[in-house]
Order: structure tokens, then sequence, then C-alpha cells
């Protein structure tokens, strides 16, 4: 009975042990697979570059298999069709005439589930140049802007939430004044628990309508970190109640009042990102002297904004910088997310002179601080042309570091990356 149950007690200590790796899906057993010949995916205006498409199971290549492929510049393929890979493998090629991305995209459906793979290649990208035209009273209109947000106080708030400090870290939930007496801005504060002086960041959130844990990552007890959300909400209630805000009143809040530049949803969110670094600037802790921006997507834009906006900001840092050359896809090449103009047959013209004041590209062209840039080449939501081109405009000190691979994503390198750029700045190593 002794070496029964012992039996019986080491089986189930082992099917515990095995329930949590049970539970973990990672990846699919089918992968479709499109490779460039240039291991960095860049090309000559004019060179041909060739793809490699396949379509693998357990990482072995399938035999029949439909693909459709679609082919041609970023956004607007030029070629949709539909081929027979009979050994799972088959090679197309493509070129641009002038500077931009093509992108070969192939989808295979198998067993009722659709499989997708995409490489996107540069041609000549150092070369591409937005669309994207700037308002003549640009400077003057996010001037009386942030005058007159500043004439209210910021009437700061704090609340201390113990569950969230860390032994280095005190941490959060913040508040403070924006574009009118009743109007707030929600964050989440992580500052050094030891008194002293300390360098800052700001964290600008991308698209949609969340709460925020706050950061104590970041060089943990050695530097003040504020993460703010932008809808004027507190940062800390259920996922079920911003869920169900972006269903409701913040449905595609990204789109309102697009034709009336002050009335523009985003007027009171950029106001509101700056007055972020007034707020950070008014804390005993901050050393005066080092205030970074950091954002990805949506953020990314929101950190050109403060960083073009307030002369305090000394670095930033943009991944996949989403809101950049609307108008390009009035001249059918791609442009930034959210795409106002992509399905568009006509130009409404006020939209388009409305949305020149929200262009992170009008905004780059203002920045003087040091930068550091990231995105993938192979990003559907925001696409490279954007990105790239709004590189190119800066003419303050810049760092690109492209992670071709990824979409609107990043990879643990490309954030590892990141972490420790930001980092070197705040502690000036």
């Amino acid at each position: 009975m002794t070496s029964y149950y012992k039996i019986i007690s080491l089986l189930t200590l082992c099917l515990l042990g095995f329930v949590p790796m049970q539970a973990q899906i990672r990846g699919n057993n089918i992968v479709v697979m499109v490779q460039p010949d240039h291991q960095d995916w860049n090309y000559r205006v004019g060179e041909k570059a060739v793809f490699t498409v396949q379509v693998l199971k357990s990482s072995t290549l399938m035999d029949d298999v439909k693909v459709d492929l679609e082919e041609g510049p970023d956004m607007y393929p030029m070629v949709k069709r539909t081929v027979t890979l009979k050994n799972g493998t088959t090679r197309v090629s493509g070129t641009m005439t002038q500077p931009g991305f093509y992108r070969v995209k192939a989808m295979a459906t198998i067993a009722g589930k659709q499989y997708t793979g995409l490489c996107t290649a540069a041609f000549s990208p150092e070369q591409v140049k937005p669309y994207a035209q700037c308002p003549v009273d640009f400077d003057k209109f996010w001037s009386n802007a942030l005058a007159d947000v500043r004439k209210n106080d910021l009437n700061p708030t704090k609340v201390l939430l113990p569950e969230r400090c860390t032994k280095d870290m005190n941490v959060y939930e913040v508040s403070f004044t924006n574009n009118s007496s009743q109007s707030r801005m929600y964050g989440i504060l992580s500052v050094p628990v030891a008194d002293g002086k300390y360098p800052a960041l700001l964290r600008v959130p991308g698209a949609g309508v969340r709460p925020y844990g706050g950061d104590t990552y970041t060089a943990p007890g050695k530097c003040i970190v504020l993460e703010i959300g932008v809808h004027g909400i507190p940062v800390t209630m259920k996922q079920e109640v911003y869920d169900r805000l972006l269903q409701g009143a913040l449905n595609n809040y990204w789109s309102v009042n697009l034709d009336e530049p002050n009335q523009n949803y985003y007027k009171r969110v950029v106001t509101g990102a700056v007055r972020a670094v007034d707020y950070i600037a008014s804390l005993a802790a901050w050393d005066g002297k080092t205030l970074g921006v950091t954002g990805a997507s949506q953020g990314g834009f929101l950190s050109l904004a403060v960083a073009a906006l307030d002369k305090r900001v000394t670095f930033l840092a943009a991944v996949h910088d989403a809101m950049c050359d609307y108008e390009a896809e009035l001249h059918g090449v791609a442009g930034g997310w959210p795409h106002y103009f992509y399905h568009n047959k006509g130009v409404d013209k006020k939209k388009l002179e409305g949305a020149r004041y929200y262009d992170g590209v009008n905004f780059a062209r203002r920045i003087q601080v040091p930068g550091w840039y990231s995105f993938g080449y192979n990003d559907e939501v925001v696409p490279p042309t954007s990105s790239y081109g709004l590189y190119n405009t800066i003419q303050a000190e810049k760092e690109l570091s492209v992670y071709q691979q990824t979409g609107h994503f990043w990879y643990q390198e490309q954030w590892d990356e990141w972490q420790g750029w930001l980092i070197a700045h705040l502690l000036k190593k």
C-alpha cells in the first residue's frame, strides 16, 4: 500500500507540474514565410528584390498549398493573385522607381484557418520625403493653446497606492488640471523612496482606453516616472469600464472634429501631455535638468509633440510613431494611422487643413533634442513609409534602430534596446 500511494503521489505531482505547461499556447505549427534576398531588406531604387515564399508545417515544406499573394507598394498592392505551391515554395520579385517600401503578403487557408506571412523591402528609404504641409500659423496655434491651458492652476492630487509600491519606489495615482478647471489628466507617478533630486521620464500612451500600472522598472530608485492616460478619467478602474467607454463615448475618438482644429479631440490630449511636464517640473524631487518623454504608436506621436512644444524636455524615444504624414495617402503613398484619407476618393479640404495641426511630421520638424526612433518594416498599422519619412525630416541628433520583421509590436531585443537607451540618457551613462 505504501508503494501504491507513493506512486499515486508522484503521478499527482507530475500532473500538477505539467498543468502550467499544458495551458501555454505558443505560435503555430503552420507558418507562412516571406524572405527577401537582401539580409538587411534594403535595396536601391530600380533594383530588383526577390522574395522567397514558403508554407511550412512542423518546419518542413507543405505540398500543393494555395496561396493568395498581394504585391506592390506598402498599403497599395498592385497585383493580387492566387498560386499553388507544388513543393511549398515559390519566388516572386518586385521593384520601385521611387523611394519607398514594397510589400509581398502571402495568405494560405488550411483547414479553415488563415495563415499570413509578409515581407516589406525598403527602396532607398533614406530618400523618402513626407507630403505633410505645415499651416503658416502652426506655432501660433500651439503657443496660444498652451497659454490658455496654463491660465488654470495645476491643482494636483496624489493618492498613494501601497499595493504597487516597491522597496525602491513609492507609487501614486495623480491628477492635475488640463484645459479647464473641470478637465483633468490622470496618471501613475513613481518616485524613489529615498529623498533626493532625480531625473524624470514621461510615458505617453498608445491609442485606446485602458488602466495603467505605472513604471517601477526603469532605473528603480534612480528616476521619477510619470505614466499618463489621455482621456481625462482615472486610470485605476476595472478594465470593463474602459472597454465600455471605448465602445461608447470614446468610440473612434481619434476622428472627432478633424475639420475643426480648435475642437479636435487631440487638442486636449496634446495640451494635457505638455501639462504633465508642468506637473513633473512642480515636483520637489525633480532635478530640474533631465526630463525625457517616450511612447509607442499614438505615444510616439505624443512624444514628438511634447518634445517639440516644451523646451524642458531633454530627449525622446518614439517607437512605430503613428499619426504622421496623413496626406501622403492623397498621393497614393502609405501614410500614418489612423489613415484619415486612405479610403477617401475626394479631398475634404477642411479635414485636410485641420489634420495638419496634428501631424507628427510638423512637430518633428521642430525637435531640437536627441531622439531614438525604432519601427518595423512589416508594420501594417503604422507603415514604414510614414515612419521613415518622418525620421528623415528630423534635424536634431538622432538614432534609428530598425527591426525589419516586426509589425505593430516589438521584439524583446527591441524593448531591451529601448529601455537601455532611456536609462542611459536618464542617468547620463
